[in-house]
């Protein structure tokens, strides 16, 4: 079922009056247009793929470009120049003088910065919070979608650490598919699998508390006892706890693919001051995991990519015949004829 024409869309205001339901067929056709689109531009398919109801959620509950997304890397925001009124320009893809593969500020007013290497997001978001406040504009938010490999990067760690310590209205979206160029490693990666594999806890803090109350005979004398008490038993059973501790109130881990939760995730996350982190699970290249949930479409887009291929090599295979063919003839020595 197509939900809309996806070049009618000019701006993402409309999402806001879509159930749920509306939400995730609209996902679908998202889906099904990237795929057909991207097999014959080229792109990066699989990050988008993997943020489509990220996306939808992020500007369901925000109001873009008053509240300034920035997405890192800046390639995952296809989706986002989709609701943001540019999918008639996707044929010029990559191409010159078309629709830039990454957030451009003179494409779009909600392109606020220009992300094309990894982990400035968190960096470029702080700036954009102080100024929010400087301006008097404190109530709008700074949201930074990163992955968790950029999140990896020195500069990323150093603006966690910024955002911390100067508590500005900043919400970062952990955009974690354990992936980057390639798999990630080192002790960042290590320490969001173990968070990965966790229970979720939406709102750790509060519900830990109350789970110190209710020990039998010596929980009131805990939660009286203070901080330092309760701080060692929420860091053995929260996940999130180095984030907390850098100054971050933290959700999550949440299923990037279930709407609901996003959406019920990101509105408490809007109302809460100071920084935020999101912790997001995503499958990159989710449509093409699950061909059978794309329906025909999938199907007919396989074929044409696999054409596609097909066709390349054989020309290529000629290609290399025919130069080989003509490497041949030219060291052949002239043929010796009888005197």
């Amino acid at each position: 079922m197509v939900i809309m024409d996806l070049t009618s869309i000019q701006d993402p205001s409309f999402l806001k009056k879509m159930s749920v339901p509306e939400l995730e067929a609209l996902g679908a056709d998202i889906r099904r247009f990237l795929i057909e689109k991207l097999a014959e531009t080229g792109g990066h398919l699989g990050p988008n793929l993997g943020v489509v109801e990220l996306t939808l959620a992020l500007h369901r509950v925000f109001d873009s470009p008053k509240d300034q997304l920035v997405w890192d890397v800046g390639h995952q925001a296809y989706v986002h120049k989709i609701l943001t009124g540019r999918t008639s320009q996707f044929d010029t893809l990559r191409q010159y003088n078309g629709l830039c593969g990454f957030p451009k500020r003179c494409e779009s007013d909600h392109d606020v910065w220009e992300t094309g290497h990894s982990s400035t997001s968190l960096s470029a978001a702080m700036g954009i919070a102080i100024a929010n406040e400087l301006k008097g504009r404190a109530d709008d938010r700074a949201i930074a979608i990163i992955g968790d490999g950029a999140l990896t990067g020195g500069m990323a760690l150093e603006a966690l650490n910024h955002i911390g310590a100067e508590k500005q209205n900043v919400i970062v979206i952990l955009n974690d598919n354990e992936m980057s160029i390639a798999p990630n490693v080192g002790a960042m990666h290590n320490m969001l699998g173990r968070m990965r594999s966790s229970r979720k806890l939406k709102h750790a803090r509060e519900e830990v508390e109350t789970l110190i109350k209710h020990i039998p005979i010596v929980g009131n004398s805990l939660e009286r006892s203070g901080e330092r008490v309760k701080d060692m038993l929420k860091s053995a059973l929260i996940p999130g706890t180095f984030f907390e501790e850098l100054g971050f109130t933290y959700f999550g881990p949440t299923d990037g693919h279930d709407l609901r939760d996003l959406l019920e995730t990101l509105e408490y996350a809007k109302k809460i001051d100071g920084p935020v982190l999101v912790h997001v699970i995503t499958k990159k290249g989710k449509a093409i995991a699950r061909p059978s949930s794309m329906g025909s479409a999938r199907g007919t887009v396989s074929d044409r990519i696999k054409s596609s291929r097909e066709k390349s090599l054989k020309v290529k295979s000629r290609d290399r015949v025919t130069r080989r063919s003509s490497r041949r003839r030219s060291r052949k020595l002239p043929r010796r004829t009888n005197a």
